[in-house]
């Protein structure tokens, strides 16, 4: 597994090229962008997505389908709403058996599906894994230590990848537990929205791990309903991720909550954005996700108002801080808990 092909070439897709490439592949990376493909080729830079960062001039920037077709592993690292259009375009072109790693974190808006339900549907045959876990593409760009799950349920195809992209500064960890890495991958960034909101709003570091914690009962409750194993969640794409996405500044969804919090429009702020904040999409799936499953999230519910049906952000604070006092563990309870 030599050739590796990544398609998107945002801030993550172009950090992961950097690290396949120091471990030892021969990098293709496809970039929507024209501007982005000259950029990397002609001056080893990804100045739109990821500024200030040297490029390997091994890596080769293609705006075509085609020349992913050679790939032995191909990575999404696209945005993920976009996967299913994506993922349908490259089809004639990839070889039978290609292994597929989806890296993009997120639930396809309208279906509630899991992106590797998308890729199922729109690459069937083709092995499967995901990447996800705590990864800022800056470090992961600059070689600083960064461990991920690699989840997969074909143990063969998961022993392969880890040799083949695992190095000494990304260090995947196995998981056959797919599911419960993507429930993990996309929920959290729905949780770092609130976490921002909290920061924005300067109700203290208490509220904002009293989020944190009931953030990760949600996301444990909605990963169990679809199938995935409970202790997922307390590994690197469950606990690892969320505590990484809710308390750095370089996390997208955590500054958007920020912004959020300090009164400013949604609107506003994506119009300032290039980059993609995954948990404004992934909040309107989950809430129709859990309500096909039954499973009470409100935090999640709570920024889902906030995002898309215009609810004030005091009133949404003031409705979680209403709620019942309950069990912190729902046992034999079988009782929702009073924050999340």
């Amino acid at each position: 597994m030599t050739q590796i092909g990544i398609v998107g070439a945002g801030a993550w897709g172009t950090a992961l090229a950097l690290a396949l490439t120091r471990a030892r592949g021969d990098v293709t990376l496809w970039a929507y962008e024209a501007e982005v493909v000259a950029a990397i080729n002609g001056r080893h830079a990804n100045p739109l997505y990821l500024p200030d960062i040297s490029l390997d001039p091994a890596i080769r920037a293609t705006g075509s389908f085609a020349e992913l077709g050679r790939s032995d592993i191909l990575f999404l690292a696209t945005p993920a709403q976009r996967l299913r259009e994506i993922a349908t375009a490259l089809r004639p072109h990839l070889e039978p058996r290609t292994p597929v790693v989806i890296c993009a974190k997120g639930i396809e808006e309208g279906s509630g599906a899991l992106l590797s339900e998308v890729v199922a549907e729109t690459l069937p045959g083709l092995p499967l894994a995901v990447l996800s876990g705590p990864s800022f593409a800056a470090e992961v760009a600059r070689g600083l230590p960064t461990a991920l799950t690699l989840a997969t349920e074909e143990a063969e195809l998961g022993r392969r990848l880890l040799s083949a992209i695992g190095s000494a500064s990304l260090r995947p960890y196995l998981s056959d537990d797919p599911v419960g890495a993507q429930i993990g991958g996309a929920v959290k960034n729905v949780i770092a929205v609130a976490c921002g909101i909290v920061a924005g709003r300067r109700l203290g570091d208490n509220a904002r791990a009293a989020i944190v914690t009931r953030g990760l009962a949600e996301i444990a409750r909605l990963g169990v309903a679809k199938g995935a194993h409970p202790e997922t969640f307390m590994g690197l794409s469950g606990l690892g991720d969320l505590t990484l996405t809710c308390n750095g500044a370089q996390s997208r969804n955590f500054s958007l909550g920020v912004a959020l919090g300090e009164g400013r429009r949604l609107t506003e702020v994506l119009a300032e954005r290039r980059s993609v904040a995954e948990g404004v999409a992934t909040a309107s799936s989950v809430m129709a996700l859990a309500g096909r499953l039954g499973v009470e999230m409100p935090i999640s519910a709570a920024v889902h108002a906030i995002l898309h049906r215009d609810a004030a952000i005091d009133d949404a604070i003031g409705s979680l801080l209403s709620r019942p006092f309950r069990s912190e563990r729902r046992g034999s309870l079988d009782q929702p808990d009073g924050l999340g």
